[in-house]
């Protein structure tokens, strides 16, 4: 019998259209490692295209442009195109074509087709789909497939019509794929794609090893946190061994802050609140504070990012956000052990995946006071 990663190989090989995706929290780690396997199945010759729904963090460019100095970043897309065709047939048997035109008239494309002799009839005419254009799905640091957002609810079908590998760490998993490489002693997803690897270093160039030391670096806080295994040293040595680029990595994510960013944070802080011993942390930003930093929704992907690597003992963490167009927003991250779901069920939250936002009509303080009274009274059970 195969074992996992021969089953992985095996399936990379026979494939010709391979769809790579991944969490859309678009955490470093799950970027990371999805931009390292591109690279990798690029060098072994196979057609594998990227995506991942937009971030809902980042309004404007649709992703989390932190992470956007990684090679190869440009080619994730956050939609799936082409998925299929719809095709028409016309039986020629009995009639040859000489000449098709088409025409787009009142929401209709009518073809139309002249005939070299004979006629054509009703009969003559039928429609199909296609088969989808990817025969497998790589799935890289997604619990569940409700953690890909759009992607995954515009194209249902898809998803359950196609062989799923499901590549993750965490415990979390409900091995959904045909094949799942889950390594729960794995710091991070990262880890487990350069073990995929590892046989193979001829294949990790350096842009490659530089996605795959970013996830460890990104996951482990710069290894700061207690989860780390001398196998994730000996990795991350390996690693820039084979020409990671660590400073590059270091000066990026933790050495360089757009100052707008840095003034925004700034008001974040000036106005953060804390609740329930520190499980409930929340602040605010309204049109003002957008208006006299200089800064957008953009921003706030690094400074989520921030409070959550700041306040580890934070259960849930809310930023509400009043922009330009009148839009008040609720974005939220909550641990596993809490469930917005519950909390919110009058609101419509989407997200998935611990990263959610909630679109409200008023304004912030209609909202605020009212949310926060749900969450303690959820988190005071959670204590009881």
């Amino acid at each position: 019998m195969l074992n996992l990663h021969q089953q992985f190989y095996k399936h990379l090989e026979k494939s010709k259209n391979i769809l790579l995706v991944f969490s859309n929290d678009w955490n470093g780690d799950a970027v990371s490692s999805a931009l390292a396997l591109l690279l990798l199945s690029e060098k072994m010759n196979k057609k594998l295209e990227i995506a991942a729904s937009p971030d809902w963090r980042n309004e404007q460019s649709k992703k989390n442009s932190i992470w956007s100095f990684l090679p190869s970043f440009e080619k994730i897309n956050n939609k799936i195109e082409n998925l299929r065709k719809f095709i028409v047939s016309l039986n020629i048997k009995n009639a040859k074509v000489s000449q098709i035109k088409y025409l787009v008239e009142n929401d209709s494309l009518n073809f139309i087709i002249s005939p070299a002799e004979g006629w054509f009839s009703p009969e003559d005419i039928s429609s199909s789909a296609s088969g989808f254009k990817y025969d497998l799905i790589i799935t890289i640091n997604c619990q569940d497939l409700e953690s890909l957002g759009e992607i995954y609810y515009k194209n249902i079908e898809f998803f359950y019509q196609t062989t799923i590998i499901n590549i993750d760490h965490q415990s979390e998993n409900e091995e959904y794929g045909q094949i799942n490489i889950i390594d729960l002693n794995a710091v991070s997803t990262s880890e487990i794609i350069y073990e995929l690897f590892k046989e193979n270093q001829n294949l990790i160039n350096d842009d490659i090893a530089t996605c795959l030391l970013l996830g460890i670096i990104s996951k482990t806080k710069n290894f700061k946190t207690t989860n780390l295994t001398p196998k994730t040293l000996l990795n991350t040595s390996d690693l820039i061994g084979l020409g990671a680029r660590r400073e590059e990595i270091i000066t990026r994510l933790y050495r360089s802050r757009d100052f707008k960013v840095l003034k925004l944070w700034g008001k974040v802080l000036n106005n953060i609140h804390s609740e329930q011993n520190g499980l409930l942390i929340y602040s605010q930003i309204k049109k003002t504070d957008f208006s006299e930093t200089g800064a957008d929704h953009s921003c706030l992907s690094e400074i989520t990012e921030e409070l959550i690597a700041s306040l580890p003992e934070a259960k849930i963490i809310i930023i509400f956000t009043e922009d330009f167009e009148n839009k008040t927003r609720a974005l939220i991250y909550a641990q596993k052990n809490v469930n917005p779901l519950v909390i919110f069920k009058d609101y419509d939250l989407k997200g998935a995946n611990k990263f959610y936002q909630i679109e409200l009509t008023d304004n912030i303080d209609e909202h605020l006071q009212k949310m926060i009274t749900k969450i303690k009274i959820e988190l005071a059970k959670l204590s009881s």
